[in-house]
């Protein structure tokens, strides 16, 4: 026997039109084509503002990874980079520093000479330190040098002292940021810094390293963030988002739900001027897979418009790192 067609209800013209541009507005933001002028979105320019790129099979090797690491201990070039799949090309990145050996910064700065996506470079160098000044003026005659990057113990040891925060006023003298990197304590210290020295642009690492289990974080963490957000030269990099959940066997979640608590204090405290993307490559992919780094802030910030898309995929980068069209 022929079951009869199934039935459904009416489709109000309202309703239609509704649907049709909701789905229309997706799919331009997400740089698909849409479904009622059939005409392509632009496409977003995308730099990414933290990977890391290294060679242990230099001939002395590498500091880090370590040659225990099965998943890191092994050569990540930006070609390596640029085959894993992702929904939307990134169109360049800017590195960061991952040694503490003063010729890999040049070792960084002599790779970008030959690949163009490499758009700027975050440095090591140790300021509050005699020699500081001039290795900082040696490597900033390279526009693609763009800063340095600092850890939380370096800065709270620094703050007190004179000659640290005198090195730190070289950084702006050559128009240069700084990145700082810690765990959610490094918050009130850049708040402190950044008051110090409200010329000096500061790029807060991985939302500070907050845990994220799905539930609302810490309150001392959101504290934190609002009291570094309070200054307008602070910046907030989302980054190793898949990180932060420490499932290191691959299994991060991509639903959005579940890094929403983390990303709308970030957002609310930031807004779309100061939020910049990261994707902590090759480091994530302990977590996830890139593809799943970029899906997870494309939707979110989708929802935010195309404007704050694009500020926060590139436009914000520019404004904190002035990394190099090329």
């Amino acid at each position: 026997m022929n079951s009869a067609p199934a039935q459904h209800p009416p489709v109000s013209r309202r309703s239609f039109l509704q649907t049709a541009t909701t789905t229309a507005s997706a799919a331009a933001l997400l740089g698909a084509t849409s479904t009622r002028a059939a005409v392509p979105a632009a496409p977003l320019t995308i730099i990414d503002t933290h990977t890391h790129f290294y060679d242990p099979a230099r001939p002395k090797g590498v500091p880090w990874p370590g040659k225990g690491d099965a998943v890191l201990y092994r050569t990540m070039l930006p070609k390596d980079y640029r085959a894993q799949p992702v929904a939307q090309p990134v169109t360049g990145t800017v590195v960061v520093e991952a040694s503490p050996l003063l010729e890999d910064n040049q070792w960084i700065l002599d790779l970008a000479a030959k690949d163009p996506f490499i758009v700027g470079f975050v440095g090591h160098l140790d300021p509050g330190t005699p020699e500081f000044a001039g290795h900082l003026k040696r490597f900033a005659a390279n526009p693609l040098f763009r800063g340095i990057r600092i850890g939380q113990g370096a800065l709270q040891k620094g703050l007190p002292q004179p000659a640290f925060l005198e090195d730190l006023r070289g950084l702006i003298q050559h128009d240069l940021e700084l990145d700082v990197n810690g765990g959610p304590t490094l918050l009130p210290l850049a708040a402190q810094l950044a008051a110090a020295l409200p010329a000096l642009r500061i790029v807060i690492n991985h939302n500070a390293n907050v845990k994220i289990d799905g539930q609302a974080p810490p309150a001392a963490w959101r504290d934190g963030v609002r009291a570094a957000a309070a200054h307008a030269n602070v910046f907030c990099k989302v980054s190793a988002l898949v990180e932060g959940t420490g499932r290191s066997d691959g299994t991060a979640p991509r639903a959005v739900e579940f890094y929403r608590p983390v990303l709308d204090t970030v957002w609310e405290a930031f807004g779309e001027d100061r939020v910049i993307y990261g994707s902590d490559w090759p480091v994530s992919e302990r977590f996830a897979s890139l593809a799943t780094v970029q899906a997870i802030v494309t939707e979110y910030f989708a929802a935010k418009g195309r404007g704050a898309t694009e500020k926060f995929f590139a436009k914000n980068a520019a404004a904190a790192y002035k990394w190099v069209k090329r």
